[in-house]
C-alpha cells in the first residue's frame, strides 16, 4: 500500500465533493489518513480577474461553510483562503491543516468563489493503528458523526 497519496479535483462554488475512505478502511481495519496537504487554486481567467475562494474538508454529517468555518468543531480538518488582486498583481494563499487527526471515514469538502469552479488537491499519508488506537479513533469518528 502506498505510504502518500493525493486526491484532487475542480469543484463549482457551493457545491460539496465527498472524498471516499471507506473503501480504503476495509483493505486493512487498523489503517487511518493523515491529511498532511489542503491547496486550492482558480480555475479560470488566473491571469486577468481577481479572484477569492475558500474551501473547508470536514469529517462530519456536514460540511462546514467555508465562508464561516469554526475552529472549534472537531470536524473541521482543513480550511483554506486563496485570493488574487488585478490591479496588484499579488495573491495570497492560507491553509490550516489539522495533520493530528486520523481519519477512518468518508470526508466533505465545500468550495465557495466568486467566479468558476475552483480546483483542488489534497495529500494524505496512510497510519498504520493498534487495535485499541482504532477504537479510539473510531468512536471519536462516530461522536463527530452523530452531533
Amino acid at each position: 500500500m502506498r505510504k502518500e497519496f493525493v486526491i484532487r479535483g475542480q469543484t463549482a462554488s457551493g457545491l460539496t465533493e465527498v472524498l471516499e475512505f471507506g473503501g480504503r478502511q476495509k483493505e486493512n481495519k487498523n489503517m487511518a489518513y493523515r491529511m498532511t496537504e489542503f491547496e486550492i487554486f482558480p480555475s479560470t481567467n488566473i491571469v486577468s480577474v481577481s479572484a477569492e475562494m475558500v474551501a473547508t474538508v470536514t469529517a462530519a454529517k456536514t460540511a462546514m461553510d467555508p465562508l464561516n468555518p469554526n475552529f472549534n468543531s472537531d470536524g473541521l480538518i482543513a480550511s483554506a483562503f486563496f485570493t488574487n488582486r488585478e490591479q496588484s498583481q499579488t495573491g495570497y494563499h492560507q491553509a490550516v491543516v489539522n495533520d493530528t487527526f486520523l481519519i477512518t471515514q468518508n470526508l466533505l469538502l465545500k468550495v465557495e468563489c466568486g467566479e468558476g469552479p475552483v480546483n483542488w488537491q489534497c495529500r494524505f499519508e496512510s497510519v498504520k493503528m493498534t487495535n485499541s488506537q482504532t477504537a479510539v479513533t473510531n468512536y471519536k469518528q462516530f461522536s463527530i458523526l452523530d452531533e
